[in-house]
């Protein structure tokens, strides 16, 4: 009996890799055990390592490991906890940004951005260079009732002057639809400003937004859910439609968080352990 259970296991095991392979996704490396829950991650092209960050009731610092999934060393961020930090993005000269902005309960007043100056990633601990902090335009209930709990947020990039926040969509009766959230990026305290509503799919486990990441050379955002990403070309605000959205399905399920360009060709994509699945980085390859 524990043979074909065995047997039975090791046969599933292998239809998902193989499912997987033929999706162009694959395992690159496993996480540091004091990192299962990694919720963003870039590539920072001047470090040339992988950035990354934990959610909420972990440590107020970033996790730097080399491409190859080396843990090299933490940066600790001064005077800040980490109320749920659910994203990790980057502007074209390097700095980077960290999305204080996950909000399960639909409840929080307090969301903010904070930058960090590219210049300052080589020390042990930095200061914030910036914080933004904003509201979403069309919220007027803390929280608002459960058939629109439509503010959590665990995607944000980067591009020019604004930060883009794609929504995840926790409404009882899920549809699929995320908002699209522009807001500048300055100090100061702003509106959130609504753009555009796109839909992904209709099951949440499947569907919902966990990431984001900007290719600013090709630009490109990509999206991430529990077994997908969603590519998107990006030339201006009117690019955020349903029919600009092409769909790359995984072929794995998992808690997927974070999702960032290697390059134009390449995606790494981190998931959080949960049990003995998860904690991992891969690799999906586009072409």
């Amino acid at each position: 009996m524990k043979f074909c259970t065995f047997f039975l296991g090791l046969t599933l095991l292998s239809a998902c890799t193989s499912k997987s392979q033929e999706y162009g996704f694959s395992e690159h490396f496993v996480l540091d055990k004091k990192h299962e829950e990694i919720s963003g991650m870039v590539f920072h092209d001047s470090t040339e390592k992988l950035w990354m960050l934990q959610d909420r009731g972990n440590p107020a610092e970033l996790y730097i490991y080399s491409p190859a999934g080396k843990y090299e060393r933490s940066l600790k961020i001064n005077g800040y906890n980490n109320t749920d930090w659910e994203d990790l993005s980057q502007d074209v000269i390097g700095n980077l940004f960290i999305g204080d902005f996950g909000n399960n309960k639909n409840d929080r007043q307090d969301l903010k951005i904070l930058k960090i100056n590219h210049s300052d990633l080589s020390n042990e601990a930095v200061d914030a260079i910036q914080v933004t902090t904003f509201y979403y335009e069309d919220q007027e209930q803390f929280p608002p009732k459960k058939s629109d709990l439509m503010y959590d947020c665990e995607a944000f990039v980067v591009i020019d002057n604004y930060f883009y926040l794609f929504t995840k969509n926790r409404s009882k009766g899920f549809d699929g639809d995320f908002y699209v959230y522009k807001i500048p990026n300055q100090e100061g305290h702003f509106k959130a400003e609504k753009i555009a509503t796109l839909n992904s799919c209709k099951q949440y486990k499947s569907c919902a937004i966990t990431g984001a990441a900007y290719d600013s050379k090709n630009n490109q955002i990509a999206l991430v859910t529990h077994n997908k990403v969603l590519l998107l070309p990006f030339e201006n605000e009117a690019s955020f439609t349903n029919e600009n959205l092409t769909i790359k399905e995984l072929g794995h399920h998992s808690q997927k968080e974070s999702v960032t360009f290697i390059d134009s060709e390449k995606l790494y994509i981190a998931d959080e352990k949960d049990k003995n699945r998860g904690g991992k980085v891969y690799v999906l390859e586009l072409e």
